[in-house]
């Protein structure tokens, strides 16, 4: 693929733009519904034959999105297919397996293609976020890829439910392009300029999710969830800082918002996680039965490796590391959190 640098120009009244959404789960699904409720026209991408006839044949994905009928689109498992003529190419794949799935693709993808990333999470191998992967994987600029992240609970919005969401790029251009895409009367976008901000945020948010989860799973309450909650958005801010993100994205859509949307919902796959951990059974057993990818639970030793790494100190997400894969209980986990010695309240404390 080539490396154009030109932002790319929204297409000229009455032309649709053709979106490619690598990954026919739950989230690809419901963000290729959003691009075809906004006027794209949609290609959907996936591995399995099923999901992929089911979708093009009868609008439906019932392994992910049980109920929910969808727009017109084409569901391929044949990637130059979804390729082909694609202006954005939506990339929603499990974060750990992004690099050596988008690699094989590098020579489908347009030269002058704009790349989104939905994933959530830090490669393990690397400490990378999704879009230098992407970058690095497909040979694109950083100024043609772009992060989408925000309160958007999947099955929330499959069933169009409103709320918004954060576009982030380094290129005002190539964000509002995206923004443009996928806007729709319940789905309404914000661009930022911050993606190492809004990245983090979606990444961290996943670990103090499953911190949220363990602890109500172990049977503590309210005042327990808000304190997680809380000290988790310290968490994401010290780490975000260090490596020169805003302040401001911190309380936004993509931090504030995600943390609490993702904490709280028993529709967040990470909190199911944890609440599963929390009740006594272990990773495997959690796993197979949250059913879905759970981002937060592999990315977790790769935040706190960043974290290391930059001298940022992150108890929680060492906490749930320490209970995921060292076996610490989950009430050592809360009592070590409270007995850590007494400061003043802030970011960097």
């Amino acid at each position: 693929m080539t490396n154009p640098t030109t932002a790319p120009t929204s297409p000229s009244a009455g032309t649709a733009i053709r979106a490619a959404v690598l990954g026919s789960g739950s989230w690809g699904t419901t963000f290729a519904m959003v691009l075809a409720d906004a006027g794209c026209e949609v290609r959907l991408w996936g591995r399995d034959e099923a999901v992929a006839a089911q979708v093009a044949g009868e609008r439906r994905n019932e392994k992910y999105l049980p109920g929910v009928e969808l727009p017109a689109m084409t569901a391929t498992t044949d990637a130059a297919e979804a390729l082909a003529g694609a202006q954005l190419v939506v990339v929603a794949v499990p974060s750990q397996v992004a690099r050596a799935t988008l690699r094989g693709m590098r020579d489908l993808v347009e030269p002058d293609a704009v790349v989104v990333s939905l994933m959530k999470g830090v490669e393990l191998s690397t400490d990378e976020r999704m879009s230098q992967v992407i970058a690095e994987a497909l040979d694109v600029p950083a100024g043609r890829v772009a992060v989408v992240s925000g309160p958007n609970l999947a099955l929330e919005i499959a069933a169009r439910q409103p709320t918004a969401t954060v576009v982030a790029c380094t290129d005002p251009g190539t964000a509002r392009f995206v923004a443009e895409a996928c806007g729709n009367p319940y789905f309404r976008p914000y661009t930022n300029a911050d993606v190492v901000g809004v990245e983090l945020c979606g990444a961290v948010k996943n670990v103090i999710a499953l911190a949220v989860g363990m602890a109500q799973g172990r049977g503590f309450g309210s005042n327990t969830t808000a304190t997680v909650i809380t000290r988790g958005l310290v968490e994401i801010t010290r780490l975000g800082l260090a490596l020169g993100a805003d302040a401001g994205t911190f309380s936004g859509l993509a931090g504030m918002g995600d943390l609490v949307a993702t904490c709280m919902s028993p529709l967040s796959r990470n909190h199911t996680l944890g609440r599963h951990v929390g009740e006594g059974m272990s990773l495997e057993e959690a796993l197979a039965a949250t059913g879905t990818t759970a981002e937060g639970a592999k990315s977790c030793r790769s935040v706190l490796d960043l974290a290391g790494k930059h001298g940022v100190d992150m108890p929680i997400t060492r906490g749930v590391v320490s209970v995921l894969y060292d076996g610490m209980p989950v009430e050592e986990m809360a009592r070590g959190l409270l007995s850590r010695p007494q400061k003043a309240e802030g970011v960097w404390t």
